[in-house]
């Protein structure tokens, strides 16, 4: 792989832990630990992203050769890199839980390509320092979940981690994939994830706890120097500004999530990316039935914290914990203060104005928050497929018109799990709704067709369902690859018809889907 351009920084202009011993340990004073990752017995590819090799600088068919399976499996560094994981900390389900870090993250190295920066990061290579009793590895299920997912969310629109390839190691590893006692071995496997910076929120909350401030200001000034240039560090004024744009950044990020209807899962402060990233795809999920109030983790599952309706109040709650973490560099509250504060502000308007978007309402009204609350809870009571109802309603026309001369209700019950269970006065109050929003739409200048493009642009017709993860999940588990492709091509367009494969993918979960493992909620085992 000499064409990479490597370029590393991260390793080269901050501390390292000076213990060079790959055993479980508290590490202080340094920002990360050296560490190489594991040979695997047996590394086959399982899937490349031919996207992404390109994007880091490779050429097509270097995803096929021997040298890059063997790099991105961890059984060869390459030459001139010293690969290592991070130390940080966190807040987990709301508690603080001391050092975390890289346990199953191997960074490999920094490339630049076309001026564009990316890390390498291996996950299930091994353990490191930050292992704590676990053992470092991965499993293919959640492999595949992540892979998928990260490129999914990319071509959605949502800011995200991506994934260059997925690998299998041809190792079994152990895992109780329920947290109930029954442990079995699963096949193990290696994702390499790619990203500007894996920086996390943690990253700077463990050096305040530990009063380490000259630590704290080098890792903040070099996050700064690589992914904010156009701050100048070194004042309080300066980090109060760095705040500031992760906190817009966060902002637009959950907008986009609640945009989609996809759920994170494990909104730990850990697993917050500082550049506004989504990062750590475990136990996440897309609504199915609008549910605020569903969450995909079965470790959330009675205190139900990281629920999609929550997100927002959580990312804020986390920009709390890394404005307590930058204090002391910032020293003033007031400068911190009112970034949150500003959060606080936008959110209601930046989402009303996705609402919008989804809605097709270009032109601003008053009604319109009234318009979209009385929507959003007529969802919740019939339990209507977020993703389904959205994209059908920019069939509807001006004059009220629908395909096939349909009626609204008989138009609607496409996107409804029990359409049959719908009493008669929730039918009225969803003919009310329709009433109200044709009323809207006389407001609006463009015509059915240009409305339609802008709903179809926000309002994907294809996400990752969990079943859909779990069905390619069962496939190659047997060893039968092709439904990883097949979901990888037909996300990569989410936004386009695909009419060859609407009536297999464009459908709602499958009743057998609704309670089983893996198609509905999911547990922090990888």
């Amino acid at each position: 792989m000499n064409k990479l351009n490597i370029q590393d920084t991260f390793n080269q202009e901050l501390p390292a832990d000076p213990n060079l011993s790959n055993t479980r340990r508290q590490v202080r004073g340094a920002c990360f630990s050296y560490v190489t990752p594991r040979q695997p017995s047996n590394p086959v590819l399982v899937h490349a992203s031919q996207e992404m090799a390109e994007a880091i600088g490779l050429a097509a068919g270097d995803t096929q050769s021997e040298e890059f399976l063997s790099i991105f499996s961890g059984a060869t560094t390459l030459e001139g890199t010293s690969p290592y994981a991070m130390c940080y900390g966190g807040h987990q389900f709301g508690s603080w839980a001391g050092q975390l870090g890289d346990g199953r993250a191997i960074n490999l190295t920094e490339v630049v390509h076309e001026g564009q920066r990316w890390a390498l990061q291996l996950k299930g290579a091994g353990e490191t320092p930050y292992s704590r009793t676990a053992d470092g590895l991965a499993v293919l299920r959640s492999s595949i979940r992540e892979h998928l997912c990260s490129e999914a969310m990319y071509h959605l629109g949502v800011p995200t981690t991506r994934s260059l390839s997925l690998v299998l190691t041809g190792d079994q590893v152990m895992r109780d994939m329920l947290y109930n006692g029954n442990t079995a071995y699963e096949k193990g496997a290696v994702v390499c994830r790619v990203a500007p910076s894996f920086i996390r929120f943690g990253n700077f909350q463990i050096f305040t706890a530990r009063d380490e401030v000259s630590t704290l200001r080098s890792l903040t000034d070099y996050t700064i120097r690589h992914f904010f240039p156009h701050i100048e560090p070194g004042t309080p004024e300066a980090y109060a500004e760095f705040f500031k744009e992760v906190s817009q950044r966060t902002l637009d990020l959950v907008i986009e999530w609640q945009r989609v209807g996809f759920v994170h899962g494990v909104m730990n402060t850990d697993n917050l990316s500082i550049l506004g990233l989504t990062i750590d795809y475990g136990p996440y999920g897309w609504l199915e039935g609008y549910e605020p109030d569903w969450t995909p983790n079965t470790t959330d599952r009675s205190q139900r914290r990281y629920r999609y309706g929550q997100q927002p109040g959580v990312a804020l709650w986390n920009l709390v914990q890394l404005a307590n973490a930058l204090m002391p560099l910032v020293k003033d509250t007031v400068l911190l203060e009112a970034s949150l504060a500003d959060f606080q502000l936008k959110f209601p308007k930046k989402y009303l104005a996705m609402l919008r978007r989804k809605l097709g309402l270009a032109t601003p009204d008053e009604g319109d928050a009234e318009l979209a609350e009385e929507l959003e809870k007529l969802l919740a009571y019939t339990e209507t497929d977020m993703t389904i109802f959205f994209r059908n309603l920019s069939k509807v026309e001006k004059d009220g018109g629908l395909p096939a001369n349909k009626t609204f209700f008989e138009h609607l019950q496409t996107a409804m799990y029990q359409p049959e269970d719908l009493n008669a006065a929730l039918q009225q109050k969803w003919e009310d709704w329709l009433d109200h929003y044709l009323q809207r739409l006389q407001l609006e200048t463009a015509n059915d067709e240009e409305r339609r493009t802008v709903m179809n642009n926000a309002n994907p017709k294809y996400v990752l369902r969990n079943y859909m993860a779990q069905l390619a999940i069962d496939q190659a588990d047997l060893g039968d690859f092709k439904l990883v492709d097949e979901l990888y091509q037909l996300l990569k367009k989410p936004y386009d018809e695909q009419p060859e494969m609407e009536e297999k993918w464009f459908v709602k979960r499958p009743e057998w889907a609704r309670n089983k493992v893996g198609c509905s909620m999911l547990s922090c085992s990888s």
